[in-house]
């Protein structure tokens, strides 16, 4: 009776686990294609509203783990095998969830950009919800591969036990420069027709990208 019952446990546990390989695997849905063009269109004006508006050298603090760029996705591939796409999704979704709240966090209300950086995080809060619809709860549930998850720990550790050495000093246009390059990599077929000679998970960066700035000037109000 014991090796029944274990036998049944294994089969249901197999059963549900071939039952979320079709669904991580299927093709990204329509819904979720359309929410994310839309912010791909929203993006092209990030530069008017994330530097014109700012300061010369703006800075935000942002975790080193939040500069995530395609390379970081490139090497996040090669160190884990079979590393679904789903996973890298869902880190994308945390990433740039924070980095939207903490752009929002230092822009007045009655600043210029404050209305173009609530719509751009209503449009991913937007999409975010389709991401979590198109997936059973049971694919959430699933344990992340273990690098992954040590980018989310360190990500969501206390700022008290942050050591210093792990903050970066970031442009909000470079941070929405890397939003959109890690999306556009990330869900690359709702934009391949859109782009289809560019290698949309391309490392290349301009030396105006590369640039990091310890000042930090106020934002006018």
């Amino acid at each position: 009776m014991v090796q029944l019952s274990v036998l049944t446990c294994l089969f249901g546990g197999l059963l549900g686990l071939l039952l979320l390989v079709p669904v991580l695997l299927a093709p990204t849905p329509p819904g979720m294609c359309t929410a994310l063009r839309t912010i791909n269109s929203n993006l092209s004006q990030r530069r008017k509203y994330m530097q014109h508006n700012f300061p010369i050298n703006y800075t935000i603090r942002v975790h080193y783990e939040e500069v995530f760029k395609p390379s970081n996705i490139s090497r996040l591939k090669l160190k884990i095998n079979n590393l679904e796409m789903f996973a890298l999704q869902r880190l994308w979704f945390h990433v740039n969830h924070g980095i939207l709240k903490k752009i929002l966090r230092v822009i007045p209300e009655r600043h210029p950009s404050r209305r173009y950086g609530a719509e751009l995080e209503r449009r991913f809060r937007d999409a975010e919800g389709i991401f979590v619809q198109s997936h059973p709860s049971e694919a959430f549930q699933r344990e992340l591969p273990e690098k992954v998850q040590e980018k989310l720990d360190r990500m969501t550790e206390h700022l008290d036990n942050v050591p210093e050495t792990s903050w970066r000093f970031v442009p909000p246009k470079q941070l929405l420069d890397n939003f959109q390059r890690s999306m556009r990599c990330l869900f690359g077929e709702c934009f391949s027709q859109v782009h289809p000679q560019i290698d949309l998970c391309g490392n290349s960066r301009s030396k105006k990208d590369r640039k990091v700035t310890q000042r930090q000037p106020q934002l006018p109000r």
